[in-house]
């Protein structure tokens, strides 16, 4: 297929490289040159503007743009294609956006004539090898039809792809996917803490998680990150323990609170990261932070990309 991938950060050229490497004619477009040049070298079209992309296309030829960049712009930058791609034009947002803009952000490219999909995004910086999975949501299901060749690139080797219903339900279901995440990690964090702290002086708490690792019943991806962070900084040494929060799970909180339960789990994780903003860390913290710096190159120190 040919598209538009727009967006070339750390996840953006993950997916551009991996498109163009299964032989998807991909034109990157991104702010800056830099990343553009660098896609060039795995066979990526360059582009430098919107008209600059849209010119790789023929007259009545079907656009498709794959949208990379944070929700807030990522939001914004589907409502200037909008008003930018002919008829039948479908727009890819894979952004972790809130849901419920999502939806009203469909009613809104509709009435242009394109179609909105959102596709949830997992796997961070493995996805390029291991395969993404992915989290499809749109109204017109033929237009998830249309772009099957993408996801099925995309899914490659070990990865997966589900269509969960109408729009917003990619994004719901990545956003409940993360929330779990923080659970999990918190969970894993404060038991690595628990051996670190605990009553045995020098105890090789990497060799506990590689002990675990072994059909364990909490083995786990997951836990083998976090045991490969702490076999490399025992004592998290110049981590400083603040962990971002992205918002999805704040919104999967939002959305239970809404309905009527409580998340008691996954709400006592997001406290945790909030409060270690304002400064209250622990060994815990800091093996989170190695955590996202682990499975999504997010800085150790609570700057970048947050999730």
């Amino acid at each position: 297929m040919k598209l538009i991938v727009q967006g070339l950060g750390r996840m953006g050229l993950q997916i551009a490289h991996k498109l163009a490497e299964a032989d998807h004619m991909v034109i990157a477009l991104n702010r800056s040159p830099e990343p553009v040049e660098h896609s060039k070298t795995y066979g990526c079209i360059g582009a430098y503007s919107m008209d600059d992309a849209v010119n790789h296309f023929n007259d009545g030829e079907q656009i498709v743009v794959w949208i990379m960049l944070p929700h807030d712009i990522a939001e914004l930058t589907a409502r200037k294609w909008s008003e930018r791609l002919p008829r039948g034009s479908i727009i890819i947002n894979g952004a972790n956006s809130d849901y419920r803009k999502i939806k009203a952000l469909n009613r809104s490219v509709q009435g242009t004539g394109i179609d909105l999909i959102d596709v949830g995004v997992s796997g961070g910086v493995w996805g390029y090898a291991n395969g993404f999975p992915l989290m499809v949501g749109a109204d017109d299901r033929n237009a998830v039809t249309a772009i099957e060749p993408i996801l099925e690139s995309l899914s490659k080797p070990g990865g997966a792809w589900g269509y969960f219903g109408k729009s917003g339900a990619g994004n719901y279901v990545k956003m409940v996917h993360n929330a779990i995440e923080y659970g999990m990690m918190q969970s894993l964090a404060e038991g690595y803490q628990l051996l670190h702290d605990g009553p045995y002086e020098n105890m090789d708490i990497a060799l506990a998680g590689s002990v675990w690792q072994h059909h364990s019943v909490i083995s786990s991806w997951l836990n083998e990150l976090t045991r490969q962070a702490v076999s490399e900084n025992p004592d998290m040494d110049g981590v400083s323990g603040a962990v971002s929060e992205s918002g999805e799970t704040r919104w999967a909180l939002e959305t239970a609170d809404s309905l009527g339960f409580d998340l008691p789990a996954i709400q006592t994780a997001f406290d945790v990261r909030i409060k270690s903003q304002q400064g209250s860390t622990n060994y815990a913290t800091k093996v989170v932070a190695a955590q996202r710096n682990k499975f999504g190159g997010h800085d150790l120190n609570g700057q970048g990309v947050a999730r």
